[in-house]
């Protein structure tokens, strides 16, 4: 699963890095980052790639209410595209989600404990997502999405039996392609990122609380500290 992350950049660290042609969305640096809250996403649109907020739990089109949203900010790629809510989404409203780390918690002691997980090679890269409209019965449109989730790499795997999917460049540029439609070709790119590339430090318990923000939340801490 992946219920928390971090973009803790600029507009300028990710317009170029990522291709954006079209900024719909401001950028300011986030450190704690919750499901159901509006996060920064990348979608293409008649070749262009626009950067856009979407509300995080994806609706789809279909669904009755809003409160759907809660159960749905994760897809598992093994059953993507068997699951009524993301089964329509798959073929042709993908998108990624960019982050410059995440967080996942293991039980140390008596306590949670949560570590950041961060890409050497990359400042900022992309979730594998999906999204879609949601027309709400006021006529209010929302645009959401869902980050997708794999078995972990052998790093990750130290902490949670699950991490979101992580796209290399080329796996990105294929991922956002609309014109890409072959299933299996999509499913192959839904795999664990490389353990080698990646590394996790503990950080701060207050991270579990959502109302924290503050660049202290991604500092290293001596797992003897709070």
């Amino acid at each position: 699963m992946c219920g928390r992350y971090t973009l803790a950049v600029e507009e300028e660290d990710l317009v170029q890095p990522f291709d954006i042609d079209d900024v719909q969305y401001e950028i300011t640096p986030r450190y704690n980052i919750a499901p159901t809250q509006t996060v920064a996403g990348v979608r293409s649109d008649h070749g262009k790639r626009i950067l856009q907020g979407f509300h995080w739990g994806l609706l789809p089109f279909w669904a009755k209410t809003k409160k759907m949203a809660y159960h749905t900010f994760n897809a598992r790629a093994e059953s993507i595209d068997s699951k009524p809510a993301f089964r329509s989404a798959f073929p042709e409203k993908r998108m990624a989600v960019l982050a410059d780390g995440f967080y996942e918690w293991t039980h140390e002691g008596e306590h949670k404990q949560p570590y950041r997980f961060r890409v050497k090679s990359r400042d900022v890269f992309a979730f594998a997502g999906l999204y879609d409209d949601w027309k709400s019965p006021e006529g209010e449109i929302i645009t959401s999405c869902t980050i997708i989730t794999t078995k972990p790499n052998s790093l990750t795997k130290k902490v949670h039996d699950r991490m979101p999917v992580i796209l290399g460049e080329e796996e990105l540029n294929i991922w956002l392609d609309p014109g890409v439609s072959d299933k299996d070709l999509l499913q192959g790119l839904l795999r664990p990122y490389e353990a080698e590339d990646m590394y996790s430090y503990p950080v701060s318990r207050s991270v579990g609380n959502v109302r924290n923000e503050g660049e202290e939340l991604i500092e290293r801490i001596a797992l003897n500290s709070k």
